[in-house]
């Protein structure tokens, strides 16, 4: 980004002027001051000498903010983030370089940079003189245990004069913008017990998905490889036959993050709404890591921008760019305005999709029922109950009721149903519920002797 200052148009004095005059600093305003009370005093006084003071004082700031306007400065800045995408509570560095690309040198100048105010204070550096085709580079810290997208910028610079009479503010006209994700944790590798054929070792070997029809051999498609023609049904058939093969299917998952403002109590880097989306963070990265095609799914029926069908595949460069752009969309995620699961589950009853994951907020009958469906839907599932109860409960702001509480009761509901279903204590680690989920797991399908890799 460029900056220039150039002389303002005829038709701009008047303007420019009155720009000039409002940049005076309180030390060229006291100038002025003084100079016009002189004047006066000499007037009334008869005293020219004292005019003569009066006008050096007056004139000083005014010649002052006139040579600091018609300034011509040519300075290119750029900024460079380090890293761009930040976990909530990590620290990024941001780096600026002021370039003068004019033949003379500047004076002194003010380097100001615009920043929210969750990122941090302001910051503000001095530069002195820079020399002809020289630069300057100086770099400040941000911090947010806030996740979003926050712009910084556009960078300022204040322009000085040498008697500190007048200042001058002039902004680049480009920012960049901080990335600060939900933070991530490292989960372990289990073993999953019980799930659906196909779904636990990351990828499986299966005939191709070309529909019921499809016999082998087929008739060739544009694209085949030559030599899986197979010959002797070619001659039978009258017409190019090729070889059906194995090919690999990867095992698919599908987060589930319910995003439901009922559904939730609190707000802050401690409520139980950022533990879900922190936790849906660390799962989606984690299957990315083993191999899946995954998914994230909110309660609305909406999923990641530009994932596929069966989500995003989890290999090499695709991984890493596919957590990305699952970072960016959970970094800005927000409370919906829905009371109802019905728009998720209405997407998942189209067929079977592999593990399913859930983070949950609170559930009445209705919507546990609801979740309860779902299950039928996968061939695995996983629930995280966050129960709003049992959060402010903890936090000392509700005191412990008798009997069965709500949250109980979603789960009981849930199990039922055939999920794998914790509570979410207030504080608790994800690593160590993903655990316990694998115990839960293997103690319900013990006898069925059947087990898949997560």
């Amino acid at each position: 980004m460029t900056t220039a200052g150039p002389a303002p148009a005829p038709e701009q004095d008047k303007g420019g002027l009155r720009t000039a005059l409002a940049g005076l600093t309180t030390r060229g305003r006291s100038f002025l001051a003084a100079g016009v009370a002189a004047a006066i005093c000499a007037y009334v006084l008869g005293q020219s000498d004292l005019l003569r003071v009066g006008l050096l004082l007056a004139v000083l700031p005014l010649v002052c903010a006139t040579v600091l306007y018609r300034t011509r400065y040519r300075v290119a800045g750029s900024r460079r983030l380090s890293p761009a995408r930040v976990p909530a509570g990590s620290e990024a560095r941001v780096h600026l370089r002021m370039d003068n690309v004019s033949r003379l040198p500047t004076g002194l100048l003010m380097l100001q940079d615009r920043v929210p105010y969750v990122l941090g204070p302001r910051p503000r550096f001095v530069l002195d003189r820079v020399e002809a085709g020289g630069r300057r580079e100086v770099s400040y810290r941000v911090r947010s245990d806030l996740r979003g997208r926050y712009p910084l910028g556009p960078l300022q610079l204040r322009l000085t004069d040498p008697f500190g009479m007048c200042e001058l503010t002039r902004s680049f006209s480009t920012f960049d913008t901080l990335t600060v994700i939900p933070r991530v944790e490292a989960l372990p590798p289990v073993r999953l017990s019980g799930e659906a054929k196909g779904y636990g070792d990351g990828r499986q070997r299966s005939l191709a998905l070309a529909g019921e029809d499809d016999v082998i051999p087929r008739g060739y498609r544009r694209g085949d490889d030559l030599r899986r023609v197979h010959w002797r049904s070619t001659a039978r058939y009258g017409e190019l036959m090729v070889r059906r093969e194995e090919q690999p299917q990867r095992a698919r998952c599908t987060v589930l993050l319910d995003t439901r403002a009922v559904a939730y109590l609190g707000a802050g880097p401690d409520s139980a709404f950022e533990w879900a989306v922190s936790g849906a963070a660390s799962m989606l990265v984690h299957m990315l890591e083993r191999g899946y095609s995954v998914r994230l799914l909110t309660d609305t029926g909406s999923s990641v921008p530009g994932e596929g069908a069966d989500g995003f595949a989890g290999s090499s460069q695709e991984s890493a760019d596919a957590a990305g752009l699952m970072m960016d969309t959970l970094a800005v995620v927000d409370h919906s305005d829905g009371m109802s699961l019905s728009s998720a589950y209405d997407v998942l009853r189209g067929g079977n999709e592999g593990l399913l994951v859930a983070f949950l907020g609170d559930l009445d009958e209705e919507q546990a029922g609801l979740i309860g469906r779902m299950r039928r839907r996968s061939g695995g599932a996983i629930a995280f109950l966050l129960d709003s109860e049992t959060w402010t409960r903890e936090s000392g702001e509700v005191p412990a009721a008798g009997g069965e509480s709500a949250g109980e009761e979603s789960l009981r509901l849930l199990h039922e149903a055939g999920w794998t279903a914790l509570g979410v204590p207030r504080g608790a680690s994800l690593t160590d519920l993903w655990r316990q989920a694998d115990r839960q797991r293997a103690g319900l399908v013990s006898g069925l002797g059947t087990e898949g890799r997560s």
